[in-house]
């Protein structure tokens, strides 16, 4: 994977974990010690945002990139809500996101464990919920 860096591409090592990676999986993980489990997109830019105490909300192509690379490495796994509860609130189903074991780890060490497990950005936790 690459990155820039001072208008530069650089390769960044298989194993390491980018800043915005880093503060998703951090904040997903306070997240879940105080009682919320699951996130969406939008609420983890907005969570990022208050954490880091920045004035805009992360970009929708690099949140939704990173969390695309977050679920290939299996840190985290994600699934479609229940679109009856979309249908309540009048608005589009939400794809939520919870953070896996791997993913707890891989933040504590700050890095992808050795032998990551590959699981796809599609991975379903109700196995049950189709796409839209």
């Amino acid at each position: 994977m690459e990155r820039f860096n001072d208008n530069r591409r650089v390769r960044r090592k298989p194993s390491a974990l980018l800043p915005i990676e880093l503060s998703i999986l951090a904040s997903a993980v306070e997240l879940a010690r105080v009682g919320t489990s699951e996130f969406y997109g939008y609420a983890m830019a907005r969570e990022i945002r208050d954490r880091q105490g920045a004035r805009q909300l992360t970009g929708h192509g690099t949140l939704y990139r990173a969390l695309d690379r977050l679920a290939k490495l299996g840190l985290i796994e994600s699934r479609w809500e229940d679109p009856g509860v979309a249908a309540l609130g009048d608005r589009p189903r939400r794809r939520l996101y919870r953070v896996t074991a791997i993913g707890e780890q891989a933040l504590a060490d700050g890095r992808v464990p050795d032998a990551p497990r590959a699981t796809g950005a599609k991975t379903k936790l109700d196995p049950g919920l189709a796409a839209p």
